[in-house]
């Protein structure tokens, strides 16, 4: 082999070594302008702010779940605390409607049900001044009274059968019936307040 073609091989060995070495730089320049670019070089001027983001992304999503928890659990508490509280209202309904029996500057009242003539449970206590002046020779006068609602014949029937349910009861608690007077009002409709108290008969002495 001759002297020439020794100087060639060694001069292409030499261009391809050399142009290995220049793409190598290129692209050790390249990452090292990119790195340094976008913040991923230590020392960069955006260095470690990518790694923020994504950390404060990351975190702001189980905040999220965190927030979003209590406001369905006070949701959730509010309709379970206004159950008891419509129970309530509905249990006070039934109980402004229901029979009762008061006495009042020594008249006593019986108030009654919507479209009944149910007793309280409490008469006999109500009438003990009553059965009292009884049994002194006095005379227990009933009357009966109703609301102003609906029909009005069927309201009479209604107060008069109130009227003698009470007088039943008097009887039963041992008046005799000649010392007990079933008396009609003038105004049978002569409601005092509410019709809940406008539903009532009164026992009086005389």
């Amino acid at each position: 082999m001759s002297d020439n073609d020794d100087h060639k091989e060694q001069r292409i060995g030499l261009w391809v070594a050399g142009g290995a070495a220049g793409l190598a730089t290129l692209a050790i320049l390249f990452y090292a302008v990119y790195g340094w670019e976008s913040g991923k070089i230590e020392g960069s001027p955006g260095y470690g702010q990518a790694a923020s983001a994504a950390a404060a992304s990351a975190a702001s999503e189980p905040a999220a779940a965190v927030l979003a928890a209590p406001e369905s659990q006070s949701i959730s508490a509010s309709v379970a605390a206004s159950e008891p509280l419509a129970a309530a209202a509905s249990t006070a309904a039934v109980a402004a409607d229901a029979a009762s029996a008061v006495v009042e500057n020594g008249v006593v009242k019986f108030y009654f049900a919507t479209g009944k003539a149910d007793l309280a449970d409490n008469a006999e206590e109500a009438l003990k001044d009553v059965l009292a002046g009884v049994r002194e020779g006095k005379k227990a006068v009933v009357s009966g009274y109703n609301d102003s609602t609906g029909n009005a014949a069927a309201n009479e029937e209604l107060s008069k059968n109130r009227a003698l349910a009470v007088r039943n009861a008097l009887l039963g608690f041992g008046v005799p019936e000649s010392q007990i007077e079933l008396r009609k009002p003038e105004n049978t409709e002569a409601g005092q307040g509410n019709n809940a108290q406008a539903r009532r008969v009164e026992v009086v002495l005389e």
